[in-house]
């Protein structure tokens, strides 16, 4: 943003906030000029013409990875077999239940024919999984990618290994009423410039496909 704003000498105010209260926000009128929203969650507000879906644009998909309590060693992951091993070896393992990232575990789980063995070892973690994990709450989670590097106190293993991976798609809209419809179109613009994608890629996200 601070970027976009010298280039543009527009201001722009963020709103934090997961991609369902914020999909929920928009629907009951919350005004908006630019939204970043999942993929799906862009549909309803698109739909009911609370966002101009003229403007849709992909953005960015966020993996699923791994993280350890700083000072503990990697496990391997690197196939499904080893990131199965790791769970099974893991003393404690924490995810956030209700997160796009914790309802796909739990059936990962299930499917890996681990889910009962592993459930007397799981903490799950009330927000951000790794923030559980650099307090010492637990030694190993999962959560996206982009959500454990913010923290110095969970070290990244790396992501799932392939043909377990699950991606959460980002894309962007402008707000149908926006009194700003030049700036946030602008906005929009330079979210897709290479430079925006050197950012998000820095940061744990990879190009929507």
């Amino acid at each position: 943003m601070p970027q976009f704003e010298k280039a543009t000498e527009h201001k722009v105010v963020i709103v934090w906030g997961t991609a369902a209260n914020l999909k929920v926000q928009i629907e009951k009128g919350e005004a908006v000029d630019v939204t970043i929203l999942t993929t799906a969650g862009i549909d309803d507000p698109i739909k009911q013409g609370k966002l101009d879906g003229a403007t849709r644009a992909p953005l960015v998909r966020s993996p699923i990875g791994v993280a350890v309590r700083k000072g503990l060693p990697k496990p391997d992951i690197s196939t499904t077999d080893a990131f199965k091993r790791a769970m099974l070896e893991a003393k404690s393992i924490t995810y956030v239940e209700q997160g796009a990232s914790g309802i796909y575990l739990k059936d990962l789980f299930v499917r890996l024919g681990i889910a009962d063995t592993i459930k007397p070892k799981l903490k799950l973690a009330p927000t951000a999984a790794a923030e559980f994990i650099a307090k010492g709450e637990a030694d190993i989670g999962m959560t996206q990618v982009s959500e454990i590097l913010p923290f110095p106190g969970a070290d990244l293993v790396g992501p799932l290994p392939a043909d377990i991976q699950n991606y959460t798609n980002f894309g962007a809209a402008t707000g149908a009423g926006s009194k700003q419809a030049d700036a946030a179109k602008s906005l929009l613009k330079f979210l897709v410039t290479a430079d925006a994608a050197r950012v998000m890629k820095a940061k744990g996200l990879e190009p929507s496909n």
